[in-house]
Order: C-alpha cells, then sequence, then structure tokens
C-alpha cells in the first residue's frame, strides 16, 4: 500500500507563486527588499515567484506579515479574500506604483501619529 502524498498540481503552485508576486508589487516592494526581509537571496525570491522554490512555513508567516495579507489568503484558501471593493483598495488600484509608495508612507505615517485627538508628547530621560 502506497502512502505518497499528492504534490500540489502545478496550477496551484503557480497561482500561489502569482499571489506572491502581485503582493509584493502591490505594497511596492521590490525583490531585494524581500530577499533581505527574509535574509535569502535575491534570486531565491525570484525562484519563489515563478514556481520554482517552495516556501518554508516560517518564510511563508513572514511573507505574510511583510505583505500584510493573511497566510490563507496567500495559500489561496476560500473565504480569505481580500475586499477589493474596498474604497482604498479602489482609490489605489489604478495608481503607478511611486504613488502607491507615497500612499503607503503616508498610510504608516499616520498609524504611527496615534489616534485622532490625542497629544503627543515627547518624553525626556
Amino acid at each position: 500500500m502506497s502512502t505518497d502524498v499528492p504534490d500540489l498540481d502545478a496550477n496551484e503552485e503557480m497561482a500561489f507563486a502569482q499571489r506572491l508576486r502581485e503582493a509584493r508589487e502591490y505594497v511596492g516592494l521590490l525583490q531585494e527588499d524581500v530577499a533581505d526581509a527574509l535574509d535569502i537571496p535575491r534570486a531565491s525570491v525570484s525562484a519563489i515567484e515563478s514556481g520554482k522554490r517552495r516556501v518554508s512555513s516560517f518564510e511563508l508567516r513572514r511573507l505574510g506579515r511583510l505583505y500584510r495579507r493573511p497566510v490563507a489568503w496567500l495559500l489561496g484558501e476560500e473565504g480569505a479574500e481580500v475586499d477589493m471593493d474596498t474604497p482604498l483598495y479602489r482609490a489605489t488600484a489604478a495608481l503607478s506604483d511611486q504613488d502607491k509608495e507615497q500612499v503607503l508612507r503616508f498610510a504608516e505615517f499616520l498609524a504611527g501619529a496615534g489616534r485622532p485627538g490625542t497629544v503627543r508628547t515627547e518624553r525626556s530621560e
């Protein structure tokens, strides 16, 4: 009796690779940025995005954080779709990569600024 586990379908692997590339491009990262974040060679990121290299579970978790996507979405799980009908997604979908980077920087600035109506004070040491 054979206990072989079938490999992932080639189409499924390519869809996964495509989702990773699209997620990276959406957040405005270069393959070099991802390579630095994962501490792997840039050629490995290219191989991952072309479906020639598999991703470890640890890399997958880090990619999800880096791309701001749930791991389930990266894996193509049903019910884990990114809501592309949100106003922010629609407003940024047609922007150039440079403009998306500007929007991302501004969003990160806003996230780091604290809640509206709060006063930030400098701490003296």
